[in-house]
């Protein structure tokens, strides 16, 4: 029994189906105050049965999601497969195939990651920054998010940039360097039109201020 069912039943107070709580009208009976049964208001036991039940409607397990199949190659086979470090993680660790140190004050690198993956039509790779390493060493990604389209099959490689001002940093190989997210895209047909619906609010870049 599922954590949510064992809240549910849990609310009613253990009384058996049809059976009446102490103290509640009886079916077809009119409640005090001439209220139609099924009309009171949520209180008490009913309340959080109906708000258990919104919880339950409402949050989707990350486990419950179908995973997307993609075909992978492991082209160097002593680094990890990419992988989430978190349960419901979006990003898939990507690991560093080389020693380089990259320079200080915009220095940058391609590197490879030894894989090479064949992402499905209709979804897209994504290649983002780690926030641990942009936080305390200055290490982005370049063109964040870098895309990897679906006909792609080279290896996957990300280029990394040092943003900071003064010390180099040197990336070891096996480090984790970048994460891979892989998004489902829309593919886009046009409309020839004279005119675009909705109201033009006008402005451009800065146009709302700081």
């Amino acid at each position: 029994m599922r954590a949510s069912e064992r809240a549910s039943v849990s609310t009613d107070g253990g009384r058996a189906p049809g059976e009446d709580a102490p103290g509640e009208d009886a079916p077809g009976e009119d409640a005090p105050g001439g209220d139609v049964p099924g009309e009171d208001a949520p209180g008490g036991d009913a309340l959080v049965s109906l708000i258990v039940r919104s919880l339950r409607s409402t949050f989707v397990s990350p486990m419950s999601i179908d995973p997307v199949s993609i075909d992978l190659v492991q082209l160097d086979r002593e680094l990890p497969v990419p992988s989430y470090a978190h349960a419901g993680d979006a990003g898939l660790d990507l690991y560093a195939r080389q020693d380089v140190t990259i320079a200080a004050g915009g220095g940058r690198q391609l590197m490879p990651t030894g894989i090479s993956i064949a992402i499905p039509i209709g979804f897209c790779g994504l290649v983002m920054p780690r926030s641990g390493l942009a936080l305390k060493h200055g290490i982005s990604v370049v063109n964040a998010p870098g895309l990897i389209d679906a006909a792609y099959r080279g290896e996957i490689k990300v280029v990394l940039l040092n943003t900071d001002p003064s010390d180099d940093y040197t990336i070891h190989r096996g480090d984790r360097v970048a994460q891979l997210v892989i998004q489902r895209v829309a593919h886009v047909t046009w409309n020839l039109v004279a005119d675009l619906d909705g109201v033009d609010r006008g402005g451009g870049f800065g146009h709302s201020g700081r």
